[in-house]
Formats: structure tokens, sequence, C-alpha cells
């Protein structure tokens, strides 16, 4: 009997320990899965979360429902020891135990990367997470109902005022989206005009998308700025003190709402191993997914998505050579490895890792969006279509994807749904007000 231990259950994690169990007999391997969250969150949809196009429990997938045979663990992983074969984890309640495994798989995906700029700690939210986007949503909305009740003035400004930082496809369909959110809302908004809402876009580079080519690019930028979006490229953010957004152009003005999709760096749980990084805290390996040190192959271990640098032999390869993070690679990569490893369970050679590239597609709000591979680029409806014929069947499970479609659909017949229920934070709030307490009592 072998034990898999599995750290991280996001998009490569899933597909590993599904994969394993359809390959693997219940007398081959036991299988574990380890993670703080109970659930897989498919990255590609957050924007249209944020945007109130799909219903955001729709956009997860529970492990405990889809994965019948392996083990699933809530907890975080707080030190690997391969040399020993043991992993240390941190349930939220409890103490901290080890679980002994014989073969190692590290899928713990990525976080947001940041840098140090003076505000942003304290005043932006990502675009990494399926909270994140809720409370994006969320924010938008209430600040049209905040800024719908002032005069004129700095305050109302900042309340119609968003910033995305990051020109990536992150950022570029976080802002579409919420523009288009945002256009929307003017309809049950009559106090705000559509001048009164601003959206900055701000990007360090020259151009957008580096995944499609120029032209395209270019035409993306023309329409965020017909749309209403100032786009500022060539620039850096300075500062988010207090919600007052210095950009290194010179420009300064207040925002509720900074949104910052400019990178991703691999888990910082993979600093807490043994296993060989890379300079930029990836996982080296080999494209067999095999774990690496200087091309020797580390016993046992593997890796695969956004935690891992592994090599991009395709006609096409990724900046540096290797596979970038997106949810195309892992979700390969995943199914390739769960292959890789019942191969050598059972003496096999593992195959290596080759890909070829889908093309990139993007969903620029509603009825809108572009799609690029090769030379070929289309715009507009089709692409958007496209992207939701993509996505819709990526989706994993047939379940989440008919709740996607059905979401959908559902918007085209009965409109965009924009309920927010910002009150969740404090869920506890309107007890407390209204609970009766015990009167204090009077001395003798």
């Amino acid at each position: 009997m072998n034990k898999i231990l599995i750290v991280g259950g996001g998009y490569a994690g899933l597909y590993t320990a599904r994969g394993l169990e359809r390959l693997l007999g219940e007398s081959e391997a036991e299988i574990t899965i380890v993670d703080p969250l109970p659930y897989m969150q498919y990255l590609p949809f957050l924007p249209e979360v944020a945007a109130g196009s799909i219903e955001p429990r729709h956009a997860i997938v529970p492990l405990r429902r889809h994965l019948s045979r392996t083990r699933v663990v809530q907890a975080k992983v707080t030190g690997v020891d391969h040399a020993s074969k043991v992993a240390t984890i941190q349930p939220e309640v409890g103490e901290a135990s080890t679980i002994e495994y014989d073969v190692l798989v590290m899928t713990a995906g990525s976080v947001s990367r940041t840098f140090p700029i003076p505000g942003v700690a304290d005043e932006a939210i990502g675009m990494k997470t399926i909270e994140e986007a809720v409370a994006v949503r969320d924010r938008l909305i209430s600040n049209f109902a905040k800024a719908a009740q002032l005069p004129a003035g700095p305050e109302r400004d900042r309340l119609l005022t968003t910033v995305v930082v990051g020109g990536g496809f992150a950022g570029i369909e976080t802002i579409a989206e919420l523009r288009d959110l945002a256009t929307h809302l003017l309809s049950r908004f009559p106090e705000i005009a559509f001048d009164d809402v601003k959206f900055h876009l701000v990007e360090a580079m020259g151009r957008i998308m580096p995944e499609v080519s120029e032209q395209t690019a270019l035409w993306v930028v023309d329409d965020l700025r017909k749309r209403g979006v100032d786009v500022h490229l060539e620039t850096q953010l300075q500062s988010a003190l207090e919600g007052v957004v210095e950009l290194s152009t010179g420009e300064r003005f207040g925002s509720d709402l900074i949104i910052w999709t400019a990178g991703v760096m691999a888990n910082p749980v993979v600093r807490t191993t043994d296993l060989p990084l890379d300079d930029r805290g990836r996982i080296t390996a080999l494209p067999t997914l095999q774990v690496a040190r200087d091309g020797v192959v580390v016993p046992d271990a593997w890796t695969a998505g956004d935690v891992s640098a592994v090599p991009d032999i395709s006609k096409t390869p990724g900046p540096g050579g290797f596979c970038v993070p997106n949810a195309q690679h892992a979700v390969r990569q995943a199914k390739l490895l769960a292959k890789n490893i019942a191969a050598v369970i059972r003496g096999d050679a593992p195959r290596e890792y080759i890909h070829d590239n889908q093309g990139a597609v993007a969903g620029l709000g509603l009825w809108n969006g572009v799609f690029q591979k090769g030379k070929i680029a289309i715009k507009g409806p089709l692409a958007w279509l496209a992207h939701r014929g993509y996505h819709g069947l990526a989706m994993p499970m047939w379940e989440r994807k008919l709740r996607v479609f059905g979401d959908w659909i559902g918007g085209f017949f009965l409109g965009r749904d924009i309920a927010e229920i910002s009150q969740r934070e404090q869920p506890r709030e309107a007890f407390e007000t209204f609970a009766s307490r015990p009167k204090p009592k009077v001395d003798a």
C-alpha cells in the first residue's frame, strides 16, 4: 500500500487525486489531500463572480463531494521533511500533527505577489480567491448606494472610483467585468451619471495581455477606453496610503476599491520543505513532473501547477522556458501526473509533459470578448461565446458545469443579479443590537 500525500487542493491537486482514484486500486494506494480550504476554486471565473454573472458557490468544487476514495484533511501544511517522508500539519482547531507518506505530490498553487508599496497591504484587495471576488462585488454595489446619498465632492468621488493594478488577463477581465456591472447599475441609481464613475487600470509595462498579439492588445485598450476606463500604461503605483492612489505620472486621486492583480508567486509553503527551489521560489522539476535537484530526480516527489518550475518543451515555450502559471497547464499537468505516478508505482517509465497551446480567451463583460490563437484573433460577441463555452466546459465536474450554465441562462432571461450582502461580514450585528442582556446587579 503506497501512502500518497497531495499538498494543495486546487486545480492540480483535485485532478491528480481524481486521476489516482481511477488508475490505482484500493490495495495499491491510500490517497490523502491536505488544504486549508475544503474546496477547489476555478480562478478564471472570479471576474464573473465579481460582476454577479455567476453564483460564488458554483465557481468552487467541494473536495469531499467529488473525491470518493481520498482522505481530505482541512489544515495548513507547516513543514515537509521529504528525507524522512513526514509532513507537519496544523488544523484550524487543535494541535499540530504529522502525516507519514511514501509519495509526495506538491500542488500548493500560488498566491498574489505584491511589492512593498505604502498602503497596498492595508487598502488593496486581490482577485485570487472566491472570497475576494465576492467582497469586490459587494463593495462596488454598496459604494453606489452610499454615493447616491451624497452631494458632489471628494467623498462621493472616492466611492465611485475603482482602481485595478495589473494588465494581465486577470486584471483586464476584472476591470472589464466591473465596468460592465457599473454601467448596468446606473439604471438603478438615477442619482449617478456615467461620467461620475471612474475606472483606472494601472500597468507598469508598455502593453497589456502579453499572451495575445500587440494588435489584439491595442484593440482591448481602445475598447476599454471607449467604455470609460482610464488605461495608464508604463505607469507604476507609488502609494495607496489611506485610500489615496499616487501614480508614477504624478496623478493623485482617492479610491475606495483598489484591486491588485499584478502577478502571482509560488505558495510560500514550499519554503518550509527540503525540496529544491529556483530563484523565484518554485519547486524545480523535470518535464516528467518529477521533482529534481540540479537535473537529478528526487525519488518519490512530484509537482505540478503554479507552485512548480516545469520546463516547457513545446514548440512555443513560455517566458524563461517554463510553463506559465495558468489553469490550462495545471489541469493538463495534473492528468499526466496521475498517470506518471501510477506508471512508476507499477515499474513503468513516466512520460514528459508537452502541451499544445489552445490559445487565449478573455471575457470583457457581457457580449464582449477576445480570442487569440496564433495569428487568428476574434473580437466581440463571438469571442465572448467562445470564452463562456471553453470555460464552462473546463469547469470540473458536470454538476458544477450545469450550475454555471444555469446561472448564465438565468441571467439571460432574468437579468443581472445586483443584490449585495456585505453585512455577512458581521453576521451577529443585528442579533447583538437587539439581544436582551442581564441587568447589572445592585449592591444591597
